[in-house]
């Protein structure tokens, strides 16, 4: 279980790595294709919940006694580090937020 700010960057950053490695890159965005802020986002989170899907799944298939025990462990494991990542970006979101709303005009 990921404890720490750091393993959960260490974490990612081997993800990212292993996607460019394998040439997966679909759910990186492409900063020239004219993407707004709120179609990135959403792409997100459907990629968030279509992560959380793939460990139900796994998970299913593993009671069910079928299914490889890596690839289940390794579908939960991204669905939790998802689960994580986004939690971080909707805090730190609505703590922005909350800043520019303190300001003054």
């Amino acid at each position: 279980m990921i404890t720490s700010l750091s393993q959960a960057h260490s974490a990612y950053a081997q993800s990212l790595q292993n996607s460019l490695q394998t040439g997966v890159t679909d759910d990186i965005p492409d900063s020239t294709s004219g993407n707004d802020f709120g179609s990135v986002m959403s792409q997100a989170v459907k990629n968030v919940i279509a992560t959380g899907h793939d460990a139900e799944a796994q998970s299913a298939a593993g009671l069910n006694g079928g299914g490889d025990m890596t690839q289940i462990v390794t579908a939960v494991s991204n669905a939790q580090l998802a689960l994580q990542t986004s939690t971080v970006i909707r805090d730190r979101m609505m703590q922005a937020y909350q800043d520019v709303m303190k300001m003054t005009i």
